[in-house]
């Protein structure tokens, strides 16, 4: 499927087949759920592989291909759902948020519960400041992706982000294959991924995966995933 302002690109010009969504703006093309069900149903697609971004990561959007009868390539409704707000994730993961904030907890992340990318975040170092700035973290998340929930977890100085690939079955099976690391960032955005990920000890290893392999069983997620983490310079883990 393209936009308009897409009909030239790569995608669009190799495909056997290429569906046009009329319009160049991303609201009125690929945010277009019932859109792309409709065109999808229309070319005669047996399944829709949600790709990544836009749509990807909305459960509304898997249970309507699933309910048009097609195939929905990605992790069930249910998975999605349970996954997309942090505060709720951690729970699933039994490493829920701090609650009360004291001077020994500090420093501090306020994070927003909702999308990523280093919106609604903010580093926190003495607690006469923390009203402030999660006051300033849920404005922000609410103007950047509508939802102004927001959590504090321990601020890890210097930790490394360390990523962890799953790929699960729908028979309960999951596997780990292997570490990635993408501490090399801009904005909070990643800038390059190494793999597998340097300096991680046998054991460090080992339990990332075994980590990992929990989070995805905890969910009942199928298909293939990412479960990030931050690691400390002791080798002391904590979710992202």
């Amino acid at each position: 499927m393209h936009s308009d302002a897409d009909e030239n690109a790569l995608h669009a010009r190799v495909a056997d087949s290429a569906v046009r969504l009329p319009g160049s703006a991303p609201a009125d093309t690929y945010l277009r759920g019932e859109l792309i069900v409709k065109a999808a149903l229309a070319a005669g697609a047996d399944a829709v592989h949600p790709g990544y971004g836009f749509l990807s990561e909305n459960a509304g959007f898997a249970r309507a291909v699933q309910d048009a009868g097609l195939v929905w390539i990605g992790p069930p409704p249910e998975a999605i759902e349970a996954m997309a707000s942090k505060t709720r994730a951690k729970e699933l993961m039994g490493v829920g948020p701090l609650r009360e904030v004291t001077e020994a907890d500090l420093p501090v992340l306020v994070k927003a519960a909702a999308g990523g990318g280093g919106r609604g975040m903010r580093v926190v170092r003495r607690l006469a400041d923390l009203d402030a700035e999660l006051a300033a973290a849920r404005a922000e998340a609410a103007s950047a992706f509508g939802d102004g929930e927001v959590f504090t977890e321990p601020y890890i100085e210097g930790g490394r982000h360390v990523e962890v690939q799953v790929l699960a079955d729908t028979h309960g099976t999951v596997w780990a294959l292997g570490t990635r690391d993408c501490s090399l960032q801009r904005r909070h955005q990643k800038v390059i991924e190494e793999a597998p990920a340097p300096g991680l000890t046998a054991g460090l290893t080992e339990e990332l995966h075994a980590l990992a392999v929990r989070a995805a069983r905890a969910v009942g997620y199928a298909g293939a995933g990412t479960v990030e983490f931050l690691v400390a310079g002791s080798g002391r883990t904590s979710w992202r």
